[in-house]
């Protein structure tokens, strides 16, 4: 079964990082992703810009919007995403367990309805 692990964390201002503790991020999530790989259970795994570099559409009374930024004012982003293909929830479970942002944010974890292989949709 496809799980996908939400990661979020506290919305940045700017510099508010040392450039060791991103180092330190960017050196753990690398190491998290070769973990999955290894494992076989690695489907894909992105990880976003800030929230502030959104796009939001939407219809407002029949009209397209277009919206700089995140619609949501929130204190937490999404910060990216890894898609696991596990045999069940508490596998993913283990696997989020793992993942580095548990230590300074949260991982949500979702099971994926659909997903395409090659351009197909597949349940």
């Amino acid at each position: 079964m496809r799980y996908m692990l939400l990661t979020h964390y506290a919305e940045n201002e700017g510099d508010s990082l040392d450039e060791q503790t991103i180092a330190d991020a960017m050196a753990a999530m690398a190491a998290y992703a070769a973990t999955l790989q290894a494992a076989g259970v690695l489907v894909a795994a992105e990880v976003l810009q800030p929230s502030e570099s959104s796009t939001t559409v939407s219809v407002v009374d029949g009209v397209l919007r277009i919206q700089d930024g995140p619609f949501a004012d929130t204190k937490e982003q999404l910060g990216g995403v890894f898609i696991v293909e596990v045999p069940d929830l508490d596998a993913a479970l283990g696997w989020a367990g793992q993942a580095p942002p548990v230590q300074w944010g949260t991982v949500e974890i979702r099971p994926v309805a659909t997903h395409t292989v090659e351009g197909v949709w597949t349940a």
